[in-house]
């Protein structure tokens, strides 16, 4: 994830958006990181404030889109 994103997320947020935009659910991503659906959710709540997006999938594309234009300038 490139460090504009990076940057405003913590780690485990940065984590759980990889997930996120794998199209993991809630409680997928919990058993993929060993935390509760519940956390999980928290961060997902956090991020969409981070963002400023409104749901999980503009969240997916922003870090997406974020993701390909670190990868056009390297």
């Amino acid at each position: 994830m490139d460090m504009k994103l990076e940057s405003k997320l913590s780690e485990r947020e940065s984590e759980v958006l990889q997930w996120v935009s794998l199209g993991k659910t809630n409680w997928e991503i919990g058993m993929i990181l060993d935390i509760s659906m519940y956390t999980v959710k928290n961060h997902v709540k956090n991020i969409l404030k981070k963002l400023g997006v409104n749901n999980r999938t503009q969240a997916a594309k922003y870090a997406i889109i974020e993701s390909m234009q670190d990868n056009k300038a390297a």
